[in-house]
Parts: C-alpha cells; structure tokens; sequence
C-alpha cells in the first residue's frame, strides 16, 4: 500500500511539472506512445520498489526526504553540467544571489585557520558605520564561537531581517585586541559593476556577475564617467568581463542594449522551432553616445559574458581583446516546486549570437588574443578547462574547444589585455598591430614550447652516469592545474551563481 501511495504521490508531481511547462506537453493516443508510457511506469514502479526495500530493510532508518531528494537530484545531474535540483535552502540563497540585496552587515569575508577574516568591510554599510577593518579575525557570533563553522554557516549567522541586531566579537592588529561590535542589519546592495575613470580619457567598467541590479549600475558608471570626461577628450569604454561567470539574461540583454539601438542581441533555441525566442535591442536605449567600445574577456567568461560579447562582436560594436571564452551557451529555466520543496534547474534552451553562432562548448573568439605573463607559482593553474570538458556537457559538432587562459594580474600595471584595450583606444597602437604582436608572441611560444620538449627528451635520452643506479628517475613533479568550477547557468528566470575560485563571502 506503502508503494502505491507513493506512486500516486510521484504521479501528482509530474502532473504539476507539466502545468508549468505546459507548452511542451502534447497528448497523443498512437500506439508507440502507448507503449513508451507503459514502460515509464514500468520504471516508476521499479523505483518504489527499490525505495520501500531500502526503508524496510537497510541497516540503519533512512531519511525518506533525503532519499527522495537524492533520486531527483540524481535524474537531473543525468542529463547535463547545468540541470540540477535545488533544495529550498540552496533556492533561497541563488534568490539572495541574484537579487544582489540582502539583510545583513555589509562584510566582505573569507575563512582563515578556523576563523572568519574581514576581506573589508563595504562602504556606507553597517560594518563600514561601525569601524570594521580589513583583517579583522571574527571569532564569535552573538556569542557562539565560530570555530568548527563553515563559512556559509557563518555568514548565515550574519545575515538576517533588516533592523536585528547581531553581536561580532572580534580579534585586531598584530596583538589580537579582543573588541566586541554591535551592530544593526540593513539592505546590503551587492555592486556588480565597478567603475573608474583612466585618466584623462578612457572609461573602466568592470561587471562582476549579472544579477538584477546590474544594468542599473552599468548606467550610474556610465553616467559618472561622461560627466567626468569632456566629450571632446573622451577616448572610449573598456567593458571588463573577465572571470565572469554569467547571471541573468535580461540584464545581459540590458548591457548590449546600453552601447547599440537596434538589431538582434540573442536568440535562444529549444528543442521545437516554435520554441525559439529573440531578444531585440529597442531604440533609444544606448547610453553610450557612439563613443568606441573594447571587450575583454577570458577563460572564465561564460554564459551572459558571453551573450554581451558575442553580441557586440557581431554588430562590429566592440573589439574583443583576451582569451576564448568558457562556451557555456546553454539556457536554465528556474522552475519552483511548491513551498519548501526548492526548484528546478532545467536547461531547456541553447544560446545563440545574433549571426547564428552557438556558444555552447566553443565560446566567443577575441578580435586579439592577448595572454597575460603567469607567475611561476600559478604556471599550470592559469586556465580553465571550458565546457567541452564538463562530463556530460551538451555536443555542438565535432569542433568543439577546451579551456583558455583565466588569470587577471592584481596589479594592474601588468594587465597585459588592459593596455593592449587603451592603446587601441587612445591610438597608439592599431588594430592590425595588436594582431601583429598577437601572431608574435605566438610563434615565440611555440618556439619555447618546442625547445622545452627537446630539453626534455634530451634528458629522458641520457646515459645514467657511473657509479649511479640506472633505474630511471622519477618525472619532474608539476602542478596539476586547476579546474575552475563551472559557472553559473544564465537563466530566463534566475539562475544560481556558484562561487569562482576565490572563498570570498559578502554578508
């Protein structure tokens, strides 16, 4: 009886998801459909079965929610990289995300030897109000300590409704002064968009992820920077996309919609022709007065970066400058379940550039590809594999490319794509120079590259040497490189935003 009830349950949740994407539904009574239902049910009932064994006879009472939660999760992550299950916890937080405003302190943190260490605090916020510092260690919360705490768990502990109170007890300076800070919770507004003028004539915009208030801060940046540049003496904008790893489709729309006013910006495609959608640039909404446009980007653009990229590249809006893009060119649908049940995460659409051009696992070529100079100790750790090398990622032909070069240099002295975007800009350097200097440093490593390979087959070749054992010796130990987690799913509702590489939490 046990499994016939929860039989009838699973039928009732799969009547519920087809309401909500109902266009696709489609009722047929032809023989082959027939029997493709009967054999959906012969799986379903397979499944009850093996779900009653498992709570009547495993060695330990199960959890019957987790157990369900698992299967679901696990017939998502199925099908690709992007299509998950979120519980009602992990939905609220990729709300929180991609609202980029919040109840809490305004604290910008990261874990350190079991505690939690201000990054720095964020202006006009609570903790900035209150005298928080960079390096401050947070020992405790409302009196608990935070030891044997996640970082999320802590950061939780921080956030809450607007006009609590919380309690942070603090260590500071070289001598560990214990400090205890009270303070008050308020909206904390997460800045997407950074902004600064390089002087005395170029524009620098920098969005980090594409949440709802992004378009909102692109217009405020752009609006400041026109009234602190003459038009006469204004050179042009360079649009910072690195390391970004997606967010929203309107307010990727929103972006390209700044800098042209007509034409298409995306199209997306699902898995009928009656399902594709445009999204077209509406007049009187670029903000950008003509003035040139220079794109960089990397390995770590994916999804939405790639959308504005691809979409200024196709309307010869912009000059792109950098590294192959991620080439997460896939949509995800939020599709919520009910109160307390979280949501689904459904790819139900492929992204596509205005000229037709699928991003997924290929990414967005640069006009000019410009590598940064990696440290020593970063070598081999520098790119990111791309979607092609996500297991089960979603095929687009055979040429599909792997992974690009992901690394910004923190001192911008050494940004090596930011001086190529400003000299491109203020004319010092032209366009088939840059890519003149691009083949260069090409050929030059390859050159290297090659010289390396011979050194190292020289080597492999050698005699041992008298008197030493002629076991061969062990390869040279070298850094596995990193693969960075895969960016967030630019969505048609909301998508989740998975943090980078850093362990950076605002709060």
């Amino acid at each position: 009886m046990m499994r016939k009830t929860s039989l009838v349950l699973l039928g009732v949740a799969i009547g519920a998801s087809a309401v909500v994407v109902g266009s696709h539904s489609k009722v047929s009574f032809g023989g082959q459909a027939v029997a493709e239902s009967a054999e959906v049910y012969r799986s379903l009932n397979l499944f009850g079965d093996v779900f009653e064994k498992v709570r009547d006879d495993y060695v330990e009472k199960p959890n019957d929610k987790k157990m369900v939660e698992s299967a679901i999760s696990g017939m998502l992550t199925s099908l690709d990289p992007h299509s998950s299950y979120m519980d009602a916890k992990s939905f609220q937080d990729m709300q929180v995300q991609t609202r980029g405003a919040f109840g809490g302190l305004g604290i910008e943190v990261m874990q350190e030897n079991g505690l939690v260490k201000v990054v720095a605090p964020i202006d006009d916020t609570p903790a900035a109000r209150a005298g928080i510092l960079s390096g401050d260690l947070i020992t405790a919360i409302d009196g608990e300590n935070v030891q044997g705490m996640t970082l999320n768990q802590a950061v939780d502990k921080m956030r809450g409704d607007v006009n609590t109170s919380v309690k942070l007890t603090i260590l500071r300076g070289p001598k560990k002064q214990k400090l205890d800070v009270n303070l008050t919770r308020s909206i904390i507004q997460i800045k997407s968009v950074r902004s600064h003028v390089d002087k005395p004539d170029i524009g620098y915009i920098r969005i980090t992820q594409f949440t709802e208030q992004t378009f909102d801060g692109l217009k405020e940046a752009m609006t400041k920077i026109q009234k602190e540049i003459p038009s006469d003496k204004f050179k042009g904008y360079v649009l910072d996309l690195r390391n970004n790893p997606g967010g929203l489709l309107d307010q990727s729309v929103a972006v390209v919609n700044a800098f042209i006013d007509h034409g298409e910006i995306v199209s997306t495609r699902g898995r009928n022709a009656d399902e594709t959608q445009r999204y077209n640039a509406r007049p009187m909404m670029d903000i950008s007065h003509g003035k040139p446009l220079v794109v960089l980007i990397n390995g770590g653009s994916a999804s939405a970066s790639e959308i504005v990229a691809g979409a200024l590249q196709d309307h010869k809006r912009a000059t792109l400058i950098g590294s192959r893009s991620f080439g997460k060119g896939s949509v995800q649908t939020i599709i919520p379940l009910g109160q307390d049940n979280g949501a689904l995460r459904l790819t139900t659409a492929r992204y596509y550039t205005p000229s037709g051009r699928s991003i997924q696992a290929k990414g967005i070529e640069p006009d000019v590809v410009v590598l940064e100079d990696v440290p020593p100790e970063l070598k081999g750790k520098d790119d990111t594999k791309g979607e092609a090398s996500l297991k089960g990622h979603l095929k687009n032909g055979k040429e599909e490319e792997h992974g690009s070069q992901a690394y910004v240099p923190a001192d911008e002295s050494k940004d090596k794509a930011l001086h190529a975007a400003y000299d491109l800009l203020r004319g010092s350097k032209t366009l088939a120079m840059l890519k003149q200097e691009s083949a260069e440093a090409d050929a030059k490593a390859a050159e290297a590259a090659k010289k390396n390979a011979e050194k190292t087959e020289a080597k492999s070749d050698a005699a041992p040497e008298a008197g030493k054992s002629d076991a061969a010796a062990p390869a040279p130990k070298t850094p596995a490189p990193v693969v960075a987690p895969a960016p967030p799913t630019g969505s048609q509702t909301e998508p989740v935003l998975k943090p980078g590489p850093s362990n950076d939490k605002a709060n």
